[in-house]
């Protein structure tokens, strides 16, 4: 079914924008930090900028997708908007680093909120047949906004001020939040809840102090100094904590049966090191392709785009692959993609042909549009509305780890490659650490085709006992799409989320 005429467009045209949003704030500033420091001062303190969004923005996105569960999505995808636009309205204002850091901070909190809500809205209104496209549409924002957010950053910072970086998410929220309030339409049974409040500070610890000691050790300080002792043990501690807080809780933030669940796990897994070997690639193909290939800066990002190209594009097209052979076998059929990829990256020499990278990364984006889209269905397939945002979230989640991992990881072999070959010249010295990158991508492919491998080829249906099938809300909505009030809605009547969800068996 096309997008004309359908009365969901209105939502899916929200989702893309706020989205887009998101995706966009992670990396349009980069361009613009000279204008940054030279406004704000403390260069030192650069790095925040970026790493405390992230940061928010990771550690918070498993309790949006609990809570989404508990209160519907629209409320909390509201609350998001909200959220992040207070902290871009106080981002463009900031009279201090202090003041920036802080207000993006906040910012990467709302956008946690609608990182986790975008995903499952999708997975709520639109059918198995139809969320490969939707899928596409949505990791295509992804995509664009890696090649353009830079770009439109270095515009703003040289032709107007870094400041409109932030204001131009004022108008679009704004217009973002008027489509959700007035399309999607939620009519949730309201039952008595009592939140886990102690699971979700153990969530905040675990993952928080874990990502906070990958991105200064080796940098704010050595790895083996007493700030990195304390802050691991922290996270070792609250993640040892955690599985019997939420054995105990009734209404866990992280339930039982996502750990139990081989699909589950293994899509976790799975999740990060595609999460990795994006942020990798993202990272330092375009600086190799300049220093190392001698490219123009618009050409060497054209190399990075090829992957935003062929990502949302196979994306798009896996429903008709996952319908035909089922979500593992095509994720796997990705992962084989990915690892042809890793092959092709890691013979790269200094001398190669343009066409080579652009080739390989192009791979990687078919690779990551068969595993992040059938994976995501495929799970959310699984579970009933009661559970959708909770696996959303864990998902979600495990994608960012994956990248704040890999930011980390890659970062300290990147300047480790960069030291021990810096008698070989500069060039040189950048392509030996990228061609370590390369080999590192490589590896994380390795272990996504083992990891499938390892993964039940079925994944289980959800037999719906107290509402009605995905299927048949989307007639409703199509039956209602003339009515101008009505919107996009959803009817749900909670049960018992320490339930696992129950599920049949289907090819």
């Amino acid at each position: 079914m096309g997008l004309k005429g359908d009365a969901r467009t209105p939502v899916l045209i929200a989702l893309i924008l706020t989205m887009a949003l998101v995706a966009m704030d992670t990396t349009i500033l980069a361009t613009a930090i000279p204008q940054v420091v030279g406004d704000l001062g403390e260069f030192n303190r650069v790095g925040w900028v970026f790493s405390i969004y992230l940061l928010a923005e990771t550690v918070t996105i498993p309790i949006y997708g609990k809570l989404s569960d508990l209160h519907g999505r629209k409320p909390i995808l509201l609350f998001g908007i909200v959220i992040f636009l207070i902290g871009s309205a106080a981002s463009a204002a900031a009279w201090g680093m202090t003041a920036l850091i802080v207000s993006r901070a906040v910012q990467g909190i709302g956008g946690a909120a609608i990182s986790s809500t975008v995903n499952t809205i999708a997975g709520d209104i639109y059918t198995v047949e139809e969320r490969g496209r939707i899928q596409g549409y949505l990791a295509s924002v992804w995509g664009v906004s890696a090649v353009i957010a830079p770009a439109l950053g270095g515009i703003f910072a040289q032709y107007l001020t870094w400041r409109w970086i932030f204001l131009v998410n004022i108008p679009l929220g704004i217009f973002a939040f008027i489509l959700v309030a007035r399309g999607l339409q939620e009519s949730v049974t309201r039952r008595e809840h009592r939140i886990d409040y102690a699971g979700a500070l153990l969530i905040l610890l675990a993952a928080g102090m874990f990502i906070l000691g990958l991105l200064e050790g080796g940098s704010s300080w050595p790895w083996r100094s007493p700030q990195s002792l304390i802050i691991f043990s922290i996270a070792i501690a609250a993640a040892m904590a955690l599985p019997a807080v939420e054995r105990r809780a009734r209404e866990p933030m992280l339930p039982p049966w996502v750990w139990r669940e081989r699909r589950i796990a293994a899509s976790a897994i799975t999740s990060i090191t595609a999460g990795m070997t994006v942020i990798g690639l993202s990272v330092y193909v375009p600086n190799w392709g300049q220093i190392v290939l001698g490219l123009a800066p618009v050409a060497a990002g054209f190399v990075l785009a090829t992957m935003s190209i062929t990502w949302p594009l196979t994306s798009s097209l896996s429903a008709r692959l996952y319908l035909r052979i089922g979500f593992r076998d095509t994720a796997l059929i990705g992962s084989l993609f990915a690892l042809a990829s890793g092959i092709g990256l890691s013979t790269l020499t200094a001398n190669a042909s343009v066409w080579q990278p652009v080739v390989y990364v192009g791979l990687m984006g078919v690779g990551m549009g068969l595993i992040f889209t059938p994976l995501m269905v495929g799970l959310q397939n699984t579970v009933g509305w009661q559970q959708r945002g909770t696996l959303t979230g864990a998902l979600m989640y495990a994608r960012f780890f994956g990248q704040s991992i890999g930011a980390a990881a890659f970062g300290a072999i990147a300047n480790t490659m960069l030291e021990r070959n810096s008698h070989q010249g500069e060039i040189m010295a950048l392509h030996n650490s990228t061609h370590a990158i390369f080999l590192g991508v490589l590896v994380m492919a390795v272990i996504t085709v083992a990891v499938l491998l390892n993964t039940p080829r079925h994944f289980p249906a959800y037999v719906e006992e107290v509402t009605e099938p995905i299927s048949e809300q989307s007639k409703k909505f199509e039956q209602n799409q003339n009515s101008k009030n009505e919107g996009t809605k959803i009817q749900v009547h909670q049960t018992s989320d320490q339930d696992a969800p129950k599920t049949l068996e289907i090819e």
